[in-house]
């Protein structure tokens, strides 16, 4: 019987290049940064400034559509369109957010994977978190149920799993289990691991020494910034920003129309991109037929 990578590499031989890309980048000497765009356009912009791959975020897209970043504002088949789009946009390989598999049980996280890999995606993020603020995380048992199922599907597909502990996000600060929680997510097939919002480098390199996956690290979110040399050297493979660059866009967008708005002036747009650098940046196809 062939295999769904032996099909998937008939069929999609440049999604199975890209994710032997992604793969091979987890594996370098040191880590290598993994920028977030939140549409098509930060995407073009990103991967012409020389990224290696991209990741989406729930939290930028959320912004672009004028919601908050929650799971009971983003729904699976909108934040898989985004992801699509992201990856029609450059020829990077793209991994996403995909929150919490959208739904508890573990079936749900096999078939978004399933559906992810569909879109183009060749990564993406299962997270441990419920959405429940009374019961933020899912009870140890269920979390690497979710896990295995969604390792099983990715199994035989250009995929790399990464699962996410997010103690840290819900006021749960505790790095025995967060560790607890990466090394039994290892064991249940993940590729790569990640815990958000660890407090300083050395719990970061606690994690690291203690897990034998590569580990993520997000960078840009409230708390200490450390620089892509101290994250290597603590033993990070893999850097994101999360929403912390589509909050910086609509940071500067917000201090131009104060400007404009407090005292009258428009000296933002020194500062702007020019319009025929974003040009190039950006698709140049013919426009359709506007008859």
């Amino acid at each position: 019987m062939v295999g769904l990578f032996q099909l998937y590499e008939a069929a999609m031989p440049d999604q199975i290049a890209k994710y032997d890309r992604l793969k091979a980048l987890h594996h370098g000497a040191g880590a290598f940064v993994m920028p977030n765009p939140w549409d098509a356009g930060s995407a073009r912009l990103l991967a012409g400034l020389g990224f290696e791959a991209l990741a989406t975020t729930s939290a930028g897209y959320a912004f672009s559509k004028g919601k908050r970043d929650s799971f009971a504002a983003l729904g699976r088949g909108e934040i898989l369109q985004n992801a699509a789009e992201i990856v029609a946009a450059t020829a990077l390989p793209v991994s996403a957010d995909l929150e919490d598999g959208f739904g508890a049980a573990p079936e749900t996280c096999a078939e978004t994977i399933r559906l992810a890999a569909e879109v183009g995606l060749v990564g993406g993020s299962i997270e441990d978190a419920t959405g429940d603020p009374a019961h933020p995380i899912y009870e140890m048992s269920l979390a690497v149920e979710r896990i295995e199922a969604a390792a099983e599907a990715a199994r035989g597909l250009p995929f790399l799993l990464t699962a996410r502990a997010e103690n840290y996000l819900w006021e749960r600060p505790d790095l025995d289990d967060t560790i607890a929680r990466l090394q039994a997510f290892s064991r249940a097939g993940a590729d790569v691991l990640y815990a958000p919002g660890l407090p300083d480098i050395e719990a970061i390199r606690t994690v690291c020494a203690a897990v034998d996956k590569p580990v993520n690290v997000v960078m840009g979110l409230q708390g200490p910034c450390y620089s892509v040399a101290e994250l290597s050297e603590a033993g990070v493979r893999r850097i994101s920003v999360g929403g912390s660059f589509a909050r910086a866009a609509l940071g500067a967008l917000v201090r131009a129309a104060e400007e404009v708005q407090t005292f009258g002036t428009f000296s933002y747009a020194e500062e702007a991109l020019a319009g025929s650098a974003l040009s190039a940046a950006m698709d140049q196809g013919r426009p359709g037929d506007r008859s």
